[in-house]
């Protein structure tokens, strides 16, 4: 059977601008080109876990605008559940304006909009359903009561949880990152969360340690962009290269990884072994524009491992 997934996040359209390089305070310049993608890193994430063959169930808000209207037949489409996406109205759907260099680097802006109205009672009231799940996802682009309520949520009820605690922010409860399963930042969110520098790889495994969640199984697992991911439990760390893609847009990058993650482990409950071919996604969808729109489904990503383990440029 398909593993089951719970995804508890953000629901955003992603408005998308190329450019040359980026504009100088009061300076107009002609874009390259402009798209318009679906996006928010929770809406991204179980994308990810469904074109890989989970069955995924969102816990989400969208406003009563298009924007939303096609967020939801864009879940629906790749089979994802939105029985616990509520509408919005008088606020819009989550907007992320994203600008992207030639190199594939970003920079994005985030309205929240109905994600701001992501509560605790939409935890509760999908509780039925997020009991079946074998894990949780969260992100912080929803209000950090309901992430704290959802953590408080899983351990309760003895559920794997990962909290990809992006985009940084303060007042995240540290007392709960303990209870976690999986927590999964990038190297900056790492330095901040443990207050700790991140600039080498034996920085990154000391700051790791500093958090690493109660549970048994309990894991934080950083991403390392182009460098890879490094992998810290309470009996060994394990240190995973990246692979040399050629970039086209980082954007959404971190989501697949983590999507596709929660994927992998629900399917081998091997967390290092998850985390091996997370990266290998991840580096898939940068040489893709877009973030759902360049997460590959089960095949793509065979035929890509396939590729990269025989030498080939990825």
């Amino acid at each position: 059977m398909a593993p089951r997934i719970g995804v508890i996040g953000s629901i955003n359209a992603d408005l998308v601008t190329f450019l040359e390089r980026l504009p100088q305070r009061g300076e107009t310049l002609d874009a390259l080109g402009f798209e318009l993608h679906h996006g928010g890193k929770g809406a991204n994430q179980a994308v990810a876990a469904a074109r890989l063959g989970s069955a995924v169930t969102m816990v989400g808000k969208v406003g009563a605008d298009v924007f939303g209207d096609n967020a939801l037949a864009n879940l629906q489409a790749h089979s994802i559940d939105t029985r616990h996406v509520g509408r919005e109205a008088g606020v819009p759907t989550g907007l992320a304006t994203i600008l992207v260099e030639p190199s594939g680097e970003n920079r994005i802006m985030i309205v929240a909009g109905a994600n701001d109205r992501v509560l605790p009672d939409d935890i509760d009231r999908a509780a039925p359903d997020l009991l079946t799940c074998e894990l949780i996802l969260l992100q912080l682009e929803i209000p950090l009561a309901t992430v704290h309520h959802a953590i408080r949520f899983g351990a309760e009820h003895g559920k794997a949880v990962a909290l990809n605690p992006a985009p940084a922010r303060p007042g995240l409860d540290p007392e709960l990152l303990h209870r976690l399963t999986f927590l999964v930042p990038n190297r900056t969110e790492l330095a901040q969360l443990s207050g700790r520098p991140t600039e080498s790889v034996a920085d990154v495994a000391a700051a790791s340690r500093t958090l690493l969640p109660a549970a048994a199984e309990g894991a934080v697992i950083a991403t390392m962009g182009a460098e890879g991911a490094f992998v810290s439990t309470t009996l060994k760390t394990t240190q995973i290269a990246g692979v040399a893609a050629r970039p086209v847009d980082t954007t959404g990058a971190g989501d697949a990884f983590i999507g596709s993650f929660a994927h992998f482990y629900a399917t081998m409950h091997d967390v290092t072994e998850a985390a091996r071919r997370a990266v290998r996604y991840a580096a898939l969808s940068i040489t893709r524009r877009g973030a759902q729109a360049a997460y590959a489904d089960a095949a793509e990503f065979q035929a890509f491992c396939e590729r990269i383990d025989s030498g080939a440029q990825a």
